[in-house]
């Protein structure tokens, strides 16, 4: 059995982006069969490779653009490597886009069982957590509200709280503590922290890097797609500061 929960191997990651603007669905389908439409292609992750043992809490940090979501993504799932391989060792919980699964128009409380179902647990199961879900997001005043009346803060607190209800044994979160309140975020690093000393592993995206510093023990540093250092949090974070102050 493999001590890394993350395996990534010379991973690039490709986009077609369309060089020329398009400007509805009957225009952009007529160009694609008289081929005219012509496509440009963008590297967003250019042959990186780390290993996450165990438990790590690993950062990955750099500018906008420079690749950070988007192999997020692909270690979650939801992106393939153009070249490369991911292995993914255990059960993952990505919190890339909190709320990215809820409906606008259902209230708060359908809200839950649906991302519930979506997560694969029962309504049984849901029905035992759900007082331990509202507490966490101190949400019991809006129950019945639909979610597009919600704050992005209050949509946030729902999707953590629902995401985080069980540990698992990988944890992806993408700048997840830049929404909502002090209270709130201060609640998530508690969240946080206590799933990670029960062993959890943690991929982390934030622009906060003394955010970085608290959460996590290694960092990956990427620009343009390109790892330009990786290994020990301080290490890799001083370095990057000293570049981006």
């Amino acid at each position: 059995m493999s001590d890394y929960a993350v395996e990534v191997d010379n991973v690039t990651i490709r986009f077609n982006m369309a060089s020329e603007k398009v400007d509805n669905l009957k225009e952009y389908v007529i160009k694609l069969l008289k081929k005219e439409l012509i496509f440009q292609e963008f590297l967003a992750v250019k042959d990186v490779s780390f290993k996450v043992k165990k438990g790590e809490a690993w950062a990955l940090i750099g500018v906008n653009g420079s690749g950070k979501s988007t192999m997020l993504k692909a270690i979650s799932g939801i992106l393939k490597p153009y070249k490369g391989s991911i292995t993914v060792n255990g059960e993952v919980a990505p919190l890339i886009e909190l709320g990215a699964g809820f409906d606008p128009n259902l209230t708060a409380r359908e809200n839950i069982y649906l991302n519930g179902t979506v997560l694969g647990h029962s309504k049984k199961y849901m029905d035992e957590h759900f007082d331990e879900i509202v507490d966490f997001a101190e949400l019991w005043d809006f129950l019945d509200t639909p979610i597009k009346n919600f704050s992005s803060g209050m949509t946030a607190r729902l999707g953590f709280s629902v995401a985080t209800m069980v540990a698992p044994d990988i944890l992806i979160c993408d700048e997840i503590l830049a929404v909502g309140d002090y209270l709130f975020q201060q609640k998530c690093m508690e969240r946080m922290n206590k799933m990670l000393s029960g062993g959890t592993t943690l991929l982390f995206v934030s622009h906060n890097v003394d955010t970085v510093r608290k959460l996590c023990d290694h960092a990956i540093w990427l620009d343009h797609g390109v790892t330009k250092m990786a290994g020990e949090v301080n290490k890799v974070c001083d370095a990057y500061m000293k570049l981006h102050k």
